[in-house]
């Protein structure tokens, strides 16, 4: 059955390719970004040319720009049966190092932003007691990493927004799941879309050539291994596609897409889910 999909951060990586791929299969992508007349114009253009796209205009940072995008989108379709959450930005850099305005400006979009479409989309799925949504997280986002403290946060705060979610929507049918990629060559991880990166110099300055050292190494070995696996994006569009067409009800919480962990992510996960289960045995039997 085609259903409507509404995409955020659809002008480039992984939202681009999930805006072509979910059309190609016949389903109706609804493809949000920013500056559709602007910056974004030529590939707002692009994808609008494709068969069952419309592009949206969208920030996910500005309350009333959600709001008008979803009453539109309600408007024009009747329903909104897929949400996926995919706009984000990234960022590295010693923690101590980061203000707190450019922790604000990742959280705005990660977490806030995240938050925003599901209020606005929340009111019409749980009205025809029926919905999915795809929140795109980090494989990472279960643990952490030197130097990625903040990008990492706010994913693991939108892995807390969807387990939380599954419990409180599951008497209207909305189901929730985070896909878990690992890394791959999109534009944010490759430098051409700028990151909200640690912004005070002094502090870097501080730490000396050792902690640069340790960020180097680190980058050259995620580096390694995407290249050694063959890490290609269009794995993430295509896991999101078979989310799109699983029968309800029996979709995963979590969906990890990550060559590189070969199976460690998945274990992480099952662990995680077990001693939950022990964990509540105590507070709710």
């Amino acid at each position: 059955m085609s259903k409507i999909i509404l995409i955020t951060g659809t002008s480039t990586g992984f939202g681009k390719l999930m805006t072509t791929t979910l059309a190609a299969a016949g389903h109706t992508v609804l493809a949000a970004m920013r500056e559709t007349t602007g910056k974004n114009a030529a590939v707002a253009q692009e994808l609008a040319a494709l068969p069952r796209v419309e592009v949206v205009e969208l920030d996910v940072t500005s309350d009333d720009s959600v709001q008008q995008a979803v009453t539109q989108a309600l408007s024009r379709h009747g329903r909104i049966d897929v949400l996926i959450n995919n706009a984000a930005v990234t960022g590295y850099g010693l923690l101590e190092a980061y203000s707190l305005d450019q922790i604000r400006r990742m959280f705005d979009v990660n977490f806030y932003g995240v938050l925003r479409t599901y209020q606005a989309v929340l009111p019409a799925m749980r009205q025809a007691k029926q919905g999915l949504v795809i929140n795109i997280t980090s494989g990472a986002s279960g643990h952490t990493l030197p130097f990625m403290i903040p990008y990492l946060a706010s994913k693991f705060a939108v892995e807390s927004v969807t387990e939380g979610l599954q419990d409180e929507l599951r008497d209207y049918n909305i189901e929730n799941v985070s896909i878990q990629p690992g890394v791959y060559p999109t534009e944010m991880n490759s430098g051409v879309k700028p990151g909200v990166n640690a912004d005070k110099e002094a502090i870097v300055a501080e730490y000396g050539e050792a902690a640069a050292d340790k960020f180097n190494a680190m980058g050259a070995g995620l580096y390694g291994k995407m290249v050694a696996f063959d890490m290609n994006p269009q794995a993430i569009a295509d896991g999101v596609l078979h989310l799109v067409d699983m029968p309800d009800g029996t979709r995963p919480l979590r969906y990890p897409i990550d060559a590189i962990a070969e199976g460690t992510d998945k274990e992480f996960i099952d662990a995680r889910a077990a001693i939950k289960a022990k964990w509540l045995t105590k507070y709710t039997v």
